[in-house]
């Protein structure tokens, strides 16, 4: 079992409900407007859904569901994958605020909305009482046949935008191909003027250093030559005066032990006098202040500045986007060298090509045991010699689904010639025939629960019948719930649950309650249309319900071979 309990409180017209879900074919009916619907949109609701404001019942500050659910091991696995935790119950909470804001949790752990989807996904095959309008739209249409052969229809597009980014690249560089020349002679030109003077990150600051340094090589001369003058004129020098001073001190250190202590000071002011002598010495015997240089320095200067005013941009930036300007070149070639577009686009094209007949050739293979499954189911639908064909149509051209169009084709007659669905078959066929792709591919899928809702309209008399020994037949190893007014649908359930409004000052509300026995027998009478306490009505129902066992009995289950990795598609 799949779903084990569903809990709503203030869900649209829902004070508060729970029910629990249970094994086999399980039925919920009522009358019109009574609200049968509510129950799969709290479903939806709570495995991720969008949420209205609406949803809240009026008068309530916010709206709550909750459901427990048994996962099965692939569904287990991908929990774990997503971080949540084993637990011996598995419960999903989603509440909507006044706001519309909604809130998730499963277990205790907060969950996206995204992540609720994906639960449900594995859950839940929902197919709604509209799902023959599907069959008119070729993209539904094709959907169903690829998840039906277990096609990996995001790698077919995934190649296809490849493949159109590629023509896309080579359309451009086509169109442009002139403008482009432009640019390219634009940044060749001006590459080459910034060549002539090659700049060098850094080169700029450096040059700058040396200039000023030679701008004031004779005020640079003269302080030298004053420094080693000062230090060593005979009389004067700052040498002399410190070793007289030192020599002083030194003689009468014996007398006056402090003295002793004064000349270590002066003989370490010495010998830092006598190396800064030195140094000044070395200095003017190897300064190079070369007016030819300064010159030099002058002129380069000046090409940086005339090229930095040129080009609009700080001196020291030349260096930076010279680079910049040769990547730009080098990425405009590439794109200008139709030549090798032409071979990208050619790979592209390749690769679409080799997904796209993997493609083809799982629908070719899926399409045929497709179509003997739902012709099976359609000759105990009401419509006995009809066929249903998967046609694969061979596109002129390749799209992002690949290499064919996929189309339904009907003969709802024996003899008559299959053509395409919306063009031959009435509204109550369509349904049928959605019901009979319902029912067949549902019962190739792996979801555990299935739910109809309604879509058993346009139906009536033995297909009815049919209709409802077909989902008991699912129910005996699947969860399957439908929303019917066919009181043959109901009659064969194992489970019946009925829907009423009540009203009351406070407002209108909805309820469910599990009728058995004299109740469902009433249940069933208003369905069939007559009094539900008439002793005819009566008598009817109970009739129907005691012998749906020997009408299922001997009601043809459809069987279909099940291709690999076939799912049944959502509805």
């Amino acid at each position: 079992m799949s779903l084990g309990r569903i809990h709503l409180r203030d869900f649209v017209i829902v004070k508060e409900l729970e029910i629990e879900f249970q094994n086999g074919f399980t039925v919920l009916t009522g009358e019109t407007g009574a609200g049968k619907s509510i129950l799969i949109d709290a479903l939806q609701f709570a495995f991720g859904a969008r949420a209205d404001a609406g949803m809240i019942r009026e008068q309530a500050q916010r709206a709550e569901v909750s459901v427990t659910f048994t996962p099965e091991p692939q569904l287990l696995a991908w929990l774990h994958d997503q971080g949540f935790e084993s637990a011996d119950e598995w419960l999903i909470k989603r509440i909507l605020d006044g706001p519309g804001k909604s809130r998730a949790w499963l277990n205790a752990s907060p969950i996206s909305a995204t992540q609720l989807k994906a639960i449900g996904e594995q859950l839940l095959d929902i197919h709604g009482q509209h799902a023959w309008q599907s069959l008119t739209r070729a993209e539904e249409v094709r959907a169903l046949l690829d998840a039906y052969a277990g096609v990996n229809t995001a790698e077919l597009k995934n190649a296809w935008l490849q493949y159109k980014e590629a023509q896309n690249a080579l359309d451009l560089a086509l169109f442009s191909q002139s403008n482009r020349s432009q640019e390219r002679e634009r940044l060749t030109w001006q590459i080459a003027e910034l060549e002539k003077l090659s700049p060098v990150i850094g080169e700029w600051e450096e040059l700058n250093t040396q200039h000023q340094r030679l701008s004031n090589a004779q005020s640079l001369l003269d302080a030298a030559q004053f420094a080693l003058t000062a230090l060593h004129a005979e009389d004067s020098g700052a040498l002399g005066q410190l070793s007289h001073a030192l020599r002083h001190l030194q003689d009468l250190s014996h007398v006056e032990p402090q003295f002793s202590e004064i000349a270590e000071v002066l003989s370490s002011s010495l010998a830092q006098a006598q190396d800064s002598a030195h140094s000044v010495q070395a200095w003017l015997k190897n300064v190079d202040l070369d007016p030819q240089q300064l010159q030099s320095l002058d002129e380069r200067l000046s090409l940086w500045l005339s090229l930095a005013r040129r080009f609009k941009t700080p001196a020291e930036d030349l260096a930076g986007l010279v680079q910049t300007w040769r990547e730009e070149l080098s990425k405009l070639e590439e794109s200008l060298d139709v030549e090798v577009l032409e071979r990208k686009l050619h790979a592209a094209l390749n690769a679409f090509t080799s997904v796209a007949k993997g493609v083809s050739k799982a629908r070719h293979t899926a399409a045929p045991k497709l179509a003997h499954s739902i012709t099976q189911a359609m000759q105990g639908l009401g419509m006995p010699g009809g066929a249903f064909e998967v046609s694969l149509i061979e596109s002129s051209q390749p799209s992002a689904h690949g290499l064919e169009d996929v189309q339904f084709l009907v003969s709802a007659h024996p003899g008559s010639t299959p053509k395409p669905v919306s063009k031959v078959a009435s509204g109550g066929e369509l349904s049928r025939i959605s019901l009979a792709i319902a029912v067949t591919t549902s019962e190739l899928g792996s979801t555990q629960t299935l739910i109809f809702d309604e879509v058993d309209s346009g139906i009536g008399g033995t297909v009815a019948h049919t209709v409802g020994a077909l989902l008991k037949q699912l129910g005996q190893d699947r969860q399957v719930l439908a929303i019917t007014h066919l009181a043959q649908v109901a009659s064969s359930a194992d489970h019946h649950w009925v829907v009423s409004k009540q009203r009351s000052s406070a407002g209108s509300q909805s309820e469910v309650t599990a009728v058995v026995g004299a109740p469902r027998e009433a249940e069933i009478a208003r369905m069939l249309g007559g009094e539900s306490h008439s002793q005819v009505s009566m008598a009817h129902a109970k009739e129907m319900l005691e012998s749906k066992n020997s009408v299922i009995q001997n009601t043809p289950k459809p069987t279909a071979e099940k291709p690999k990795r076939a799912k049944a598609p959502q509805k």
